[in-house]
């Protein structure tokens, strides 16, 4: 089996967890700030600011920036539901803007039609690890006093026009098992403003600066020294691993090049996509329907994954609160993508039997 994703957990990470474990400092500690200083640098950031997902990331964002009832957030319906529901946690509407049918990501153009006088913030998402359009997203928030929190959990180490994903204003990330680096789980919060930096390390450790002393609600969303010294070693690697990435992405897609119905990724100019998933389309013009290729390949031992086969306005959860809006390229994008195996473990010839499997299906209906 070629699986579609695979953590790199080298004796490096097991040393520092060993580490960790023999200091007695398992809780937040030393290491958490290590990791933090760490990760800014390597962002490009002032702060960074580590918790316990990228979820809880984007909900400490939003609710640093004063996010809350009866404001409007602009985000988009093609994600992973946290990125939506980060916004409900704070008591604030997520109102949707469609995609760019390349990227997958929110489209500037649409966002613009979506501000009313309770916007007060656009949360992109940095999908599959290609950067959104920030500059556009940056300027349409300057013109409209809005603040930015970038979703940048896919997209550890890519770049838009030379600067890292979530420098921008306000960054999210995840270290989720999957993703480009881990901590095990875990997230991580960048931003060069201080004062938002200090209400986010107050509100992911119940309200306080000094212990036992509460000014604001707060959470419990502390990341352990166990999950930093996981990070710190990830983050050593990442740009090798990201490297490689790139490497088979390329790799794969020449190999699929020519085969009717399959769409390989876009990559904009000036932009760096550090493939967390390597999304290609399955259109008409492909014999088999998406979701009977994906049977196909797994028949065949190859992992793959739809991310993702709902978008988030069509979740019950949304559609309950009374969502009926339609976005026609996030629902088509929904019915089309499939993602396959481009991960650092991963050699030329898995590559190789991917893209022959896949062409071999492509004549089962001729």
């Amino acid at each position: 089996m070629i699986p579609i994703a695979k953590p790199l957990i080298a004796q490096e990470e097991i040393d520092g967890v060993v580490g960790v474990m023999r200091s007695g400092m398992i809780a937040e500690g030393p290491r958490v700030k290590e990791f933090e200083e760490a990760f800014s640098k390597y962002i490009g950031v002032d702060h960074a600011i580590a918790v316990n997902s990228g979820t809880a990331a984007l909900h400490i964002a939003l609710q640093a920036r004063g996010i809350g009832k009866g404001d409007e957030v602009i985000t988009t319906p093609f994600s992973f539901i946290a990125t939506a529901n980060s916004i409900l946690y704070t008591g604030a509407k997520p109102v949707f803007a469609d995609i760019e049918p390349d990227t997958f990501n929110i489209d500037p153009e649409d966002i613009k039609g979506k501000i009313t006088h309770r916007t007060r913030a656009i949360l992109p998402v940095d999908l599959y690890g290609h950067p959104a359009e920030m500059k556009a997203i940056m300027d349409m928030a300057e013109d409209y006093r809005m603040a930015v929190i970038e979703d940048a959990c896919q997209a550890h180490g890519a770049l838009y026009k030379g600067r890292k994903c979530g420098s921008f204003d306000m960054g999210c990330f995840s270290f989720y098992p999957t993703k480009n680096m881990t901590s095990g789980e875990g997230g991580m919060i960048t931003c060069s403003d201080g004062k938002l930096a200090e209400k986010a390390r107050m509100i992911r450790s119940h309200g306080s600066k000094v212990r036992y002393y509460h000014e604001m609600l707060g959470y419990n969303m502390r990341m352990t020294d166990i999950g930093a010294a996981i990070g710190l070693a990830q983050l050593n690697k990442v740009d090798s691993f990201n490297n490689k990435r790139i490497e088979n992405a390329a790799y794969l897609s020449e190999q699929l090049k020519g085969i009717p119905g399959i769409v390989t990724p876009a990559v904009r100019q000036d932009c760096r996509h550090v493939f967390h998933q390597y999304t290609v389309r399955v259109t008409g013009d492909f014999p088999l329907s998406r979701d009977a290729l994906a049977q196909e390949l797994t028949k065949a031992g190859i992992g793959n994954s739809v991310f993702y086969p709902v978008p988030i306005h069509r979740q019950q959860i949304y559609q309950e609160l009374g969502y009926n809006s339609y976005h026609p390229k996030s629902e088509q994008a929904a019915k089309e993508v499939i993602s396959l195996p481009v991960h650092p473990s991963i050699i030329k010839e898995d590559i190789d039997e991917i893209a022959k499997t896949i062409k071999e299906i492509s004549k089962m209906g001729v």
